[in-house]
Formats: structure tokens, sequence, C-alpha cells
């Protein structure tokens, strides 16, 4: 059924309110994608306060255009959801645990990041990077490797000392 003026009134000035409001908002596109698995992505995301909601690409643009994003709006093919959310990176990283499990039927196809556009490319880069516990956990891992490997010389010292 065919939206009224206001509806689509109403949903354009929602996506201008995400495009001024998120500094990180992912394009997917959703092709071929089965109910379940729509129900499932959505479930996980609001469980992880993201957002994600099917849009029609001629509002998408006209929001995200009309604001103040630097660069060009990346290419939209098929049908295309948004997904954002208050953490920077926490929207591409969850849209893209489920592209590895979906396969082709989910795709990032580009998105918005502090204020600029960002290709597909740019955005699965974004999508790759740790969540903060597992950094945290690299950096004391990078920390403790050098005192770790100096307990073993000193075990190993002690060792040749009591042979």
């Amino acid at each position: 059924m065919a939206k009224t003026k206001e509806q689509k009134s109403a949903h354009l000035n929602e996506l201008m309110d995400v495009a001024k409001k998120y500094q990180s908002v992912v394009f997917v596109n959703f092709d071929k994608f089965l109910v379940k698995d729509e129900t499932n992505l959505r479930s996980s995301l609001s469980s992880k306060n993201i957002q994600y909601k099917v849009v029609k690409k001629t509002l998408l643009k006209k929001a995200f255009v009309d604001s103040s994003i630097e660069g060009s709006l990346p290419e939209l093919e098929g049908m295309i959801a948004v997904a954002y959310g208050d953490d920077l990176i926490a929207p591409a990283r969850e849209v893209y645990e489920f592209q590895k499990e979906l396969g082709e039927n989910l795709q990032i196809v580009g998105g918005v990041f502090e204020g600029k556009f960002m290709s597909k490319d740019q955005m699965m880069s974004i999508a790759t990077i740790p969540s903060t516990p597992v950094l945290y956990a690299q950096l004391l891992t990078m920390f403790n490797a050098p005192i770790q490997s100096f307990v073993s010389v000193l075990h190993q010292y002690a060792e040749k000392k009591q042979a």
C-alpha cells in the first residue's frame, strides 16, 4: 500500500534526525533476507541498543544528502535498511557479525562515520575493530609479555643454580 505524504514526511523527519544525531550509521542491503533471520537480527541489535529500520532509498538520500555530512553518499543497491546507535563502532560490528553468518543475504554497503560518508570497504574496516574489552585484554597482554619473559628467565636461572 502506498504511503501518504504525511507518512513520508514523518519518515523523512525521522531520517533527518538520525543523520544529525548519530555519528555512526550503517547502510545495509538485505536482499533475499528470511523473516526469521531479520527477527534474530532485530532482537540482537535491540539488545545492544542499536536501532534497525528499513527505509526507502529516495527518503534516505534526501535526508542524508541534505544534512551536513561530508563526502558523497555511497551507491545503494537493492533493499536498504539503516542501523545506528550511540556507540560508534557497535552498529557496524554487530551487522558484520550477522553478515558473516548469512553471507550475501545481508551486506554492509556503506555508511556514515563521524560526520563523513564511508564506502563499503571503509565501513567493513570499522566493523572489524575489536570491542573495548578485547582491546583492553590485548593491551594488558602486551604489557604483561615482558614481565612474563623476565620471570621465565629468572626461573631458569634459579633452576641452573640449584643443579
